[in-house]
């Protein structure tokens, strides 16, 4: 049968339903009434800085703490990595984080690390482009479909050589913590819009934040972040090659960051918070190690 009769004898199907449905009891479920009430509970600044344009910058934040990260001076794209503070390998993980959750991300999502741990890293407990949704062409806004810009792929694409893609800035910004390139990871994107056409080609619109517009993260255990100020900017005039990269630069904007303590010290505890636990799972993968020859004789 060839492609035309297929297509013609395709039966009709029905509405998929998503593969990992939160559902009541289920661990992909979160408490919105006890988020909530972290988020609006009274807080206190322990850390603060602006990254400049197309730079990058790590720091850690305790469990329990919130992180705002925000655009103080208008649309910008930002590249966040995140780790477990004390283990770097565990970190963030987009492809699990988008099947559970969906490809673009939002208040009560969580952002997953990789396995074998299996658990959240950070909760999203705020944020201001949530009124954004779908529009027209598909694009919704902080991106888990794509991934970040490095020099690599723009010398494949470009022949040039440039070194503030984001890949760059992340590995700059954690060697002082003691990693390194290799420990940079897949991102989530924030304040991105983007989407897949009709053909499921990845597209990339402008950022629709404005000044002070932000995002906030629990922090669901000791974690290390990661941002990038993508020198896209607002990917209003995105390109590849050294012209694209001089023309960007007139879109490229801070960004700000900011990280809170809870005033009330005990008020996690009290509201039934707890850091997340790793997955359960043993790791046997179904293999039994022995001592000895003398094992297998029995």
């Amino acid at each position: 049968m060839n492609p035309a009769d297929r297509l013609r004898d395709r039966k009709p199907i029905p509405p998929p339903v998503p593969a990992y449905l939160p559902t009541a009891g289920s661990p992909l479920t979160v408490d919105t009434n006890l988020y909530s009430s972290i988020q609006q509970a009274p807080r206190v600044l322990v850390d603060e800085f602006t990254l400049p344009i197309r730079s990058g910058r790590a720091w850690r934040a305790q469990a329990g703490s919130i992180v705002r990260i925000s655009t103080p001076e208008g649309p910008q794209v930002g590249d966040l990595n995140i780790w477990n503070a004390h283990n770097p390998r565990e970190r963030f993980w987009a492809s699990r984080t988008r099947q559970l959750h969906a490809s673009h991300v939002s208040t009560y999502d969580r952002l997953w690390s990789c396995l074998p741990y299996m658990r959240p890293l950070v909760t999203i407990v705020s944020d201001t482009l949530s009124w954004y949704g779908e529009d027209e062409h598909g694009g919704r806004v902080h991106d888990l479909l794509g991934t970040r810009c490095d020099p690599y792929i723009n010398s494949v694409l470009s022949g040039g050589e440039y070194n503030f893609h984001c890949h760059s800035n992340l590995t700059r910004a954690v060697l002082p913590f003691g990693l390194a390139e290799s420990d940079i990871h897949d991102v989530i994107n924030i304040f991105q819009v983007t989407g897949l056409d009709a053909k499921g080609r990845y597209f990339m619109n402008p950022c629709p934040a404005k000044r002070g517009d932000h995002i906030e993260f629990l922090a669901e255990q000791d974690i290390l972040m990661a941002l990038s100020t993508c020198p896209g900017g607002d990917l209003s005039l995105w390109g590849f090659g050294a012209a694209s990269e001089k023309e960007m630069i007139k879109c490229c904007r801070p960004l700000k960051v900011e990280v809170f303590r809870l005033a009330d010290s005990e008020f996690l505890q009290k509201a039934g918070w707890r850091p997340s636990e790793p997955s359960k799972y043993q790791g046997r993968h179904g293999m039994v190690i022995v001592e000895g020859e003398s094992e297998l004789r029995h």
